[in-house]
């Protein structure tokens, strides 16, 4: 396809910047959309006006950051909001400055959940970019990294960085100062028809691996969105980093989603099992004996049943904001209340700039210079300071959802299919999420971010069809966390070898002894952090039971320990949101896994 450099030289488009767009198709300007797009912008409108029916509008009652947001983000008179959105924010840019003493009201309905405008969605979506030149774009902001071709650094491939992501000071110019690091990405070949997993490696030439950290991400995202946690992460000698696209999600290949079993249990297993076959698959193709999991959302759910299903491969489990640890949703429960709005809910409306400041919903350590701080447990393994049960304030009882929504959840309509049967009108659903996703971040970075998350959103249909059997309306699991969390680090380990198995009839099965657990909560997250404190606590009574009854060899090895971490000014998305804080605590769990790793070498 040729490459085409896009000027705008229209003063009053408000639209993304120039940039190299790869298109096999003639460029569009939002002025003159053409009458074959009209029939589809028509019905597209009554989509969005029958979609923004069933939404009540903003609440003009929320924090001062988000009405600010809010509010900035529908009028062209205050530009606040735009250079943090990176997104055109009104779709009428033209219309006179209003006087600083009369500021326009915030938009309501539809305008207000989908602030980028007809003409530039028909335009974003005619001229949208493949989704690995989106994915390239966002790794094309981390500094210091360079690509490797065919196993060789490409000098021509430094990676260029916006000052706003590379440390005060930095030249992008500059050697990389913690080492020479390079990443590659790749479609790993896994059995079966159209199965891959698309993966991004990033590794320090001319040192031996001594740690593997793999990363995954949330429902519907993509490994791109952990695009500010490569480069900090890696500065630990010795360290390889994996960041992979679940199956069927991503850039990761898109197989056709289904499930063969009859019963309940059976589904559930079915649709997990799609998920961390493929992950266990992937292990073997890139020979990874051990190694750190981190997961997200539902990456973390993903990661507890992968720990169970497979052991022995899991130094440490890292489960960042996880869904799917409550038993009931409907539930009172003072030890582990229940979140008083629909996770779904605030997924789609939670403004991230008012969750990336200081609130009041989870105590929060006391942050110091050094990093987070810590405090030793009872186990005798260094702890984060944590609130206990009792100072986590129980939620309301959760309200039934509409049934509307039941029903579409149940037949398993899923969110993105709006997306792609949307048309030219896609890029504006998808901006009703990104822009308050990413309006915390600077111009460029959300604008990159929101482009990333069209291209993946409009493919074809796939790993998104599990939802439904995995979570139940309202996002709370069909098989929760809680009731199996202890099952962690204490399964029977595969049996030796066949050509081994004489020497070993008489032995006792090897078990696990334990393994570190960390669980990481946003301070303004709407998982409920009471739902990693009861899993804390059902932790902690599966060590001392299993130090009960064990050997002396058991005793010596076991390594079972737990930790809940609160990351401030952050939601959900902690790791975008409080990145900083973030790479801290991952770069802490790392030195530590790896000091306990020389440890355990010394005396076997």
């Amino acid at each position: 396809m040729p490459v085409m450099l896009v000027r705008r030289a229209d003063a009053s488009y408000k639209g993304p910047p120039a940039r190299l767009i790869q298109s096999g198709r003639p460029m569009l300007r939002p002025q003159a959309i053409p009458a074959v797009l009209q029939l589809q912008l028509q019905r597209s409108r009554i989509v969005l006006s029958a979609l923004a029916a069933s939404v009540p509008t903003l609440s003009t009652s929320t924090s001062s950051s988000s009405s600010s947001s809010t509010s900035t983000s529908s009028t062209s008179s205050t530009s606040s909001a735009s250079p943090q959105s990176g997104l055109d924010m009104s779709s009428n840019a033209d219309a006179p400055t209003q006087p600083k003493t009369q500021p326009k009201p915030a938009r309501q309905g539809p305008l207000a959940y989908f602030p980028l405008g007809y003409k530039d969605a028909a335009y974003q979506w005619w001229n949208s970019v493949t989704p690995q030149m989106a994915e390239r774009a966002v790794l094309s902001m981390v500094p210091y990294l360079k690509e490797t071709v065919h196993g060789l650094a490409a000098p021509s491939a430094a990676r260029t960085t916006t000052p706003a992501t590379l440390p005060q000071g930095t030249n992008q110019s500059e050697p990389d100062p913690f080492g020479t690091r390079t990443w590659r990405q790749s479609l790993v070949q896994l059995s079966g028809k159209d199965r891959a997993l698309n993966e991004v490696c990033i590794e320090r030439q001319g040192e031996e691996v001594e740690e593997t950290l793999v990363m995954v991400h949330g429902y519907g995202a993509g490994l791109g969105f952990f695009f500010k946690n490569f480069e900090p992460i890696t500065r630990i000698p010795g360290l390889r980093l994996y960041a992979l696209d679940m199956l069927g999600m991503g850039n990761s290949s898109r197989p056709a989603f289904r499930i063969h079993a009859r019963g309940r249990d059976e589904k559930v297993d079915e649709a997990e099992s799609w998920f961390i076959d493929a992950l266990e698959e992937w292990r073997k193709a890139r020979r990874i004996e051990r190694f750190t999991l981190l997961g997200h959302s539902l990456g973390g759910y993903l990661a507890v049943s992968y720990a169970i299903k497979y052991p022995g491969h899991l130094k440490k489990l890292i489960l960042a904001s996880p869904v799917g640890i409550p038993e009931d949703p409907y539930a009172v429960n003072s030890s582990l209340p229940e979140p008083g709005e629909s996770t779904v809910q605030n997924e789609f409306t939670q403004d991230q700039q008012t969750a990336t400041t200081t609130g009041l919903k989870h105590p929060v350590p006391v942050p110091v210079k050094n990093g987070p701080q810590h405090a030793t447990g009872a186990d005798g393994q260094e702890k984060q300071q944590q609130p206990s049960p009792a100072q986590t304030p129980p939620s309301a009882p959760k309200r039934p959802l509409p049934g509307w929504l039941v029903w579409l959840w149940d037949a398993n309509v899923s969110p993105f299919s709006i997306v792609r049967y949307a048309g030219p009108l896609g890029p504006r659903f998808v901006s009703g999420w990104s822009s308050r996703r990413f309006n915390h971040l600077p111009a460029d970075e959300a604008e990159a971010l929101h482009e990333y998350s069209f291209s993946i959103f409009k493919q074809k249909g796939s790993g998104e069809y599990a939802l439904s059997y995995i979570l139940a309306p309202g996002a709370y699991a069909r098989r929760p966390v809680i009731n199996r969390i202890h099952l962690v680090g204490r399964q029977p380990l595969p049996q030796p070898s066949p050509s081994t198995a004489i020497a070993t009839t008489t032995a006792a099965p090897r078990k696990e002894t334990g393994i570190p657990i960390v669980f990481m909560y946003g301070e303004n997250d709407w998982m409920d952090v009471a739902g990693g404190l009861a899993a804390e606590q059902k932790l902690q009574e599966a060590r001392t039971q299993a130090l009960l009854h064990a050997s002396d060899e058991e005793s010596r090895n076991e390594n079972g320990a737990v930790r809940v971490i609160i990351v401030p000014k952050a939601g959900h998305h902690l790791y975008l949101d409080n990145a900083d804080y973030f790479n801290e605590v991952l770069r802490k769990e790392m030195e530590e896994t790896k000091a306990e790793g020389k440890r355990h070498d010394k005396n076997p």
